[in-house]
């Protein structure tokens, strides 16, 4: 087992390292000015576009898609480092494409679907977002009721999406459905393309998150989409859904400790600066706890995310460690970020640091793709067979 990257993954890592210190950090001023002032803890349009082009220009783009779709084929051990320096910032950027829905593409599309979908998603021309959960149905995915019947060559779906990140803006969404009532996740659910401007496919609202995030509701009125848009095979949409879920969870993982390890560095920085009764902060053994705990922490989700990664590529089956680190990571990234935000004080209550959009954000992805009761329930039922 080896725990260095290959030279040509550490130079990616460098890479983008230096892309979010020299271009992304800098923005993250105005990016807490937008929160502060009800906007969002977005990047502008004008920003992103200059962004993807560096980023472009860098040779950023399509790192995790098919070489043979104009992509570089890297596996998921070296997307550990990338997302790790991408999440150690509040200006949130993604390197095109997005690679959750792009693995869910690459395991299910056809050719017919490669050349309209894949490929151009690949080359970062298009944006997607998908449909999982519902207003009555979102970690338990057997409560799902949209519905998809055939109507002819076409199929029409019914049903309403909430939690949506991008519904607004993509181009496209990969939208879950029950096309088997009977059977219903298990053997009855199935995996649609649907255009923006798809007939009966409507944003209803955008609903402000913690962490100045959006996601969005949207209804499926008689939606009619094209028959060759059903994605993979007819009921057997679960697989590609966790294959995609499963992607996110990685990069949450990631995201998480460079979250937590920015949060530490700056604990570190600010605590021998600041005098408390006489002592620095950094002479308090609280702090020194919170320090010492924080690394080894890290230290343990970072090595949790590089053997799931590895075994990944092997792979192996991951269902364990892939919900391990989703509920671990996470919560450690919060502790430690509450407690950044505890040595700062008041300074670090305030809508002037990022500590507070770290901590919301963290906080939301404790429930983003399957809360932590759901994954330790997952992790206890594999180690323990509690099903009933």
């Amino acid at each position: 087992m080896k725990f260095e990257l290959d030279e040509e993954h550490r130079m990616l890592a460098d890479l983008v390292q230096r892309f979010v210190r020299d271009e992304l950090m800098p923005l993250e001023g105005a990016v807490l000015e937008r929160e502060a002032n009800g906007q969002g803890a977005y990047l502008t349009p004008e920003e992103r576009q200059r962004l993807d082009k560096i980023s472009k220009d860098l040779g950023l783009w399509s790192l995790d898609a098919p070489e043979d779709a104009g992509g570089m084929g890297m596996p998921h051990v070296a997307l550990v480092a990338v997302n790790e320096a991408l999440g150690s910032t509040v200006a949130t950027y993604t390197l095109p494409p997005d690679s959750p829905n792009l693995r869910m593409l690459m395991t299910t599309v056809n050719e017919q679907q490669r050349k309209a979908y894949l490929e151009p998603y690949a080359r970062g021309e298009t944006i997607s977002a998908i449909g999982i959960s519902e207003p009555g149905a979102g970690a338990d995915p057997s409560g799902m009721i949209t519905r998809a019947v055939r109507d002819g060559d076409d199929w029409i779906i019914n049903g309403r999406k909430i939690w949506i990140t991008r519904a607004a803006e993509a181009d496209f969404t990969i939208l879950m459905a029950i096309t088997d009532k009977e059977k219903k996740a298990r053997g009855g659910m199935s995996a649609f393309l649907v255009d923006r401007d798809a007939p009966g496919f409507n944003v209803l609202r955008r609903i402000p998150m913690l962490g100045g995030e959006f996601t969005y509701e949207v209804t499926l009125e008689d939606c009619r989409v094209p028959g060759w848009k059903l994605l993979g095979e007819e009921g057997q949409g679960f697989g590609p859904m966790q294959v995609r879920l499963g992607t996110r969870r990685m990069e949450m993982a990631a995201w998480c400790i460079g979250a937590a390890q920015r949060a530490l560095d700056m604990m570190r920085e600010y605590a021998p600066q600041r005098k408390t009764f006489g002592h620095k902060l950094s002479e308090r053994q609280s702090i020194q706890w919170w320090v010492a705990d924080g690394a080894a922490k890290i230290h343990a989700a970072r090595l949790m995310a590089y053997d799931c990664a590895w075994k990944i590529d092997q792979g192996r089956d991951v269902r364990t460690e892939i919900s391990m680190i989703k509920f671990y990571a996470t919560e450690m990234a919060q502790e430690i970020i509450d407690n950044a935000m505890q040595c700062f004080g008041a300074m670090g209550m305030t809508k002037e640091m990022p500590l507070h959009l770290f901590a919301g954000r963290i906080r939301n992805m404790r429930i983003y793709d399957g809360p932590s009761e759901v994954h330790r329930m997952v992790v206890a039922r594999n180690l323990m067979d509690t099903r009933p």
